[in-house]
């Protein structure tokens, strides 16, 4: 496993990430996730610009939609820690037990439905083509 960073060890440029984490997210807490980048600070810094752009910055999909996305790419690429961080932040922003259950269960459904179309090699019907 590589080193976590904690806030009081870093270096002043990983301390400027970890604090637009904070206040970005009206919290002191940093998570392991970032703590791991940390060990590289210019991934550090791309990672958390680009997840703050696409997760944080106002856009046509609210935050629970987009955190559920989130989910279903994590459970798609198996991303355990994906999966868990994720899940919380739905949690508080809205996501109930029951909206976690409709969103495995159309996972699971894309996931098998997408294996038998490449499988079979399903030609793309014309009506479903955009330019």
């Amino acid at each position: 496993m590589t080193n976590l960073i904690e806030y009081e060890d870093s270096s002043d440029e990983v301390r400027a990430v970890y604090d637009d984490i904070r206040t970005t997210r009206s919290s002191d807490y940093i998570n392991n996730f970032w703590k791991v980048l940390a060990n590289h600070p210019p991934t550090l810094r791309r990672t958390w610009e680009t997840l703050k752009e696409v997760m944080v910055s106002p856009g046509e999909i609210d935050p629970l939609m987009r955190e559920l996305i989130y989910i279903a790419v994590s459970v798609t690429n198996n991303c355990e820690y994906c999966i868990a961080s994720h899940t919380a932040a739905a949690r508080t922003k809205g996501m109930s037990d029951a909206m976690f259950g409709e969103l495995m269960a159309i996972v699971a459904t894309a996931n098998m439905t997408n294996r038998l179309a490449n499988g079979y090699q399903i030609p793309v019907d014309d009506k479903f083509k955009t330019l």
